[in-house]
């Protein structure tokens, strides 16, 4: 029997509810219609909860975290995440408001690279550059989601990248899976694995904004457990130096507002990147799950803390945001009004033969997990 695009979207809209209870203090995953692509095929929305009725928001277009609430210091639930209203909004484009980021996170110089003696070119689309992933890169794409069962609510979503897209070498089986802790803690867990050797560094590009999107983000108290960072030239490619953060405006290894030192134009780093747009390198070879940053705004008194097993961070402060876009607050997204924690590789390793590889080949199984956890103060 065939469906209508409009019947079908009845039909999914009422019986597309799994493992719903009404109980607020009891986990619960639930799946919605959220929309369609432009060739028909459904999207969906899952919504988990928490016992203590944290709420996250995923689609499986581009794996988006379409919203985060969690509770401040009185309890009351706010969204902490900067999202748009509807899946259209989704689908003509953000500022990369929350998707997976891939096949690269960030940027990778000139749109080439070479690996086993072979040239690369890819997809060229922030200046002269490549960045996350191309033109029609993993947050553009559609994920097949499944639920994964156990005492958490989970989603995982699978996607496969073919040979050659955007320019990449290897079939990318990838799958990333959101869980939402009994904690207040959301995590991350990426897995992939090739059919030929290529280049890899998944994340995920989450807009954070404690205060419920109150006001802007420059009075969060920011903590990076990091010594160094990536200095970039004035397209943000990183230059190759790995310099120490002391006695420079980019030390935040004791709490400091995002805003105290934000507009210094006298150092170039900041003219480069119109604010913080920048990697700071944690100490973590092991690759074991470590903490990385704090944040705190005192407004709320939220607090989230940065888990991951990535050796670095992207810290972006939404120096380019423009008052355009509008949440589902009806609030106007203005200039530094959320900031990223892009946990990652570094930009550009590639090309860059003295930062830690990228490189993934047959046989082997890229992992990597992130955990974001909430607080109050």
């Amino acid at each position: 029997m065939r469906y209508s695009g409009l019947t079908l979207f009845l039909l999914t809209t009422l019986l597309t509810t799994l493992m719903v209870t009404a109980q607020p203090d009891k986990p619960a995953l639930e799946q919605t219609m959220f929309g369609q692509m432009p060739d028909g095929r459904p999207v969906h929305l899952y919504m988990l909860r928490n016992k203590s009725g944290m709420v996250a928001q995923i689609t499986n277009y581009g794996g988006y975290l379409v919203s985060l609430q969690t509770p401040d210091r009185t309890g009351h639930l706010d969204p902490v995440t900067l999202g748009v209203p509807t899946f259209a909004d989704y689908l003509a484009g953000t500022p990369a408001f929350g998707p997976i980021i891939g096949r690269f996170g960030n940027r990778i110089a000139g749109g080439r690279f070479t690996l086993d003696g072979q040239t690369y070119t890819l997809a060229v689309n922030n200046g002269a550059n490549h960045l996350h992933g191309g033109r029609i890169g993993f947050d553009k794409k559609l994920w097949t989601a499944s639920v994964v069962s156990g005492k958490e609510p989970a989603i995982q979503l699978q996607y496969t990248s073919p040979d050659g897209e955007e320019g990449y070498p290897g079939t990318l089986n990838v799958t990333v899976t959101y869980t939402l802790q009994a904690d207040n803690a959301l995590r991350i867990d990426y897995r992939a694995t090739t059919d030929k050797p290529t280049v890899l560094n998944l994340t995920n590009h989450a807009y954070f904004n404690l205060s419920g999107m109150k006001r802007d983000v420059l009075d969060h108290q920011l903590t990076l457990l990091a010594d160094s960072y990536l200095p970039t030239d004035r397209s943000q490619i990183p230059t190759g130096e790995r310099r120490p953060v002391a006695g420079t405006v980019f030390d935040f290894r004791q709490p400091t507002a995002i805003g105290a030192r934000i507009n210094d134009t006298t150092d170039l780093q900041i003219r480069n990147g119109f604010g913080y747009d920048h990697c700071w390198v944690f100490d973590n070879p092991t690759g074991e799950l470590k903490k990385g940053a704090v944040v705190y705004d005192p407004l709320s008194g939220r607090t989230l803390e940065l888990f991951t097993t990535e050796p670095a961070v992207q810290l972006y402060t939404g120096n380019h945001l423009n008052g355009k876009l509008k949440g589902k607050e009806d609030v106007a997204y203005t200039r530094r009004f959320g900031l990223c924690l892009e946990t990652q590789h570094f930009p550009n390793s590639p090309n860059q033969p003295d930062f830690p590889t990228t490189t993934l080949r047959p046989g082997e199984v890229f992992k990597s997990t992130t955990v974001f956890k909430f607080g109050v103060r």
